[in-house]
């Protein structure tokens, strides 16, 4: 299960949004990308799965080989650090894994891999397949390290990547635990010379959330602010998770404002590492949470996000999962149900399979 879905939900305090406003009459217009004859960017999915059957991996995998050019593999979860720190056996689930993932590997379209060292809370380390924190006095100890590395280089070797993301959502840490930001940025700055020696033709990043950098929720945010983009700057590239709803961005100046700030802050190439929209009424009474979506809404961030892609020759855009996963979701453990609610519906392919308004944007752009 993708593991960040808790946190997303406990950063809700970034979450603005006002029921009920007016829709903003400057809307992208018809053939919105009809002055490019061709596109200078690449499209992608990341693999999420619809349904727990081995049939909606396959047909996602298709899905990716069909419609996009560059896909992801979103790695965000335990890590085998007793294994690694000690030399032992790594876990059969975790070496199933990646093969499974090395199986279908195809070498027909670009891939970046997304890898987190962080839990989904970004406060801490993400735990071991025991469920364990392996110890350490501070984030940038030896072991770590060390740790760390080879479980990148295993990854990266099994994988063959085109770019690799070292860590995700790396700026949550300094919301979360400011007090571990400085050892996170020793630890990755041994890690990273590291990965560039034995992957030498390797694009590498570690990606921030724009939901969470963009008028952020916190005390003195012109510090933070500040902090996180000369981070992202000294990158090969700045990837980004962005999902607009959970700031409150409904129309297309909203989403142009947003990325208006990105571009104003950034100067090293961008790409979109994980990003999607609403596409109907998001309700979680439990939480209540209410985030009013449609299918015209969505479609008009997808084609703010491509033009922007366009214009600033971002290097890639990975929509998060490219079908509704209400398959999925039914067989989520009761304590995550509404949690994993979140992004259900946010798919440009609802869950009968049919396609909704933003997959012919898609199309529109992926065939230029």
């Amino acid at each position: 299960m993708k593991k960040n879905i808790i946190h997303l939900f406990l950063i809700g305090n970034a979450i603005m949004f006002l029921d009920g406003c007016k829709k903003d009459k400057e809307t992208v217009p018809d053939g919105f990308f009809s002055e490019y004859d061709s596109r200078n960017f690449e499209m992608g999915f990341s693999t999420w799965a619809y349904a727990p059957t081995t049939e909606s991996v396959n047909t996602t995998y298709q899905f990716v080989d069909d419609n996009a050019d560059i896909y992801s593999e979103h790695i965000d979860a335990n890590i085998p650090w007793n294994a690694w720190i000690n030399d032992l056996p790594l876990p059969k689930e975790f070496t199933d894994e990646i093969a499974g993932r090395a199986s279908r590997r195809n070498s027909n379209i670009k891939l970046t891999l997304s890898v987190s060292i962080l839990n989904s809370l970004r406060n801490e380390l993400t735990t071991d397949f025991d469920g364990m924190v392996p110890d350490y006095i501070a984030l940038n100890d030896i072991d770590i390290e060390n740790a760390y590395f080879k479980h990148l280089e295993y990854i990266t070797d099994q994988l063959n990547p085109d770019y690799l993301i070292m860590a995700i959502e790396v700026n949550e840490l300094l919301i979360h635990a400011p007090e571990k930001w400085d050892e996170y940025k020793l630890l990755m700055a041994k890690i990273r010379p590291r990965i560039k020696a034995r992957f030498p033709s390797l694009n590498i990043s570690e990606s921030i959330t724009l939901h969470n950098l963009y008028k952020p929720d916190i005390p003195d945010p012109d510090a933070y602010i500040a902090e996180i983009v000369d981070y992202a700057n000294a990158l090969d590239f700045v990837s980004i998770s962005f999902y607009p709803f959970f700031k409150g961005l409904k129309t297309t100046q909203n989403f142009q404002e947003a990325f208006d700030f990105l571009h104003q802050k950034i100067n090293k190439p961008v790409a979109f590492a994980e990003t999607s929209h609403l596409s109907e009424d998001l309700a979680v009474e439990s939480f209540n949470l209410f985030i009013p979506g449609n299918e015209s809404e969505q479609k008009e961030y997808l084609e703010s996000l491509l033009v922007n892609a366009q214009k600033q020759n971002y290097r890639y855009i990975i929509w998060w999962a490219h079908r509704d996963y209400n398959e999925l979701w039914e067989t989520f453990p009761e304590e995550v149900r509404d949690l994993g609610k979140l992004w259900i519906s946010t798919g440009i392919i609802n869950e009968d399979g049919s396609e909704k308004k933003a997959y012919a944007s898609w199309k529109d752009v992926f065939n230029k």
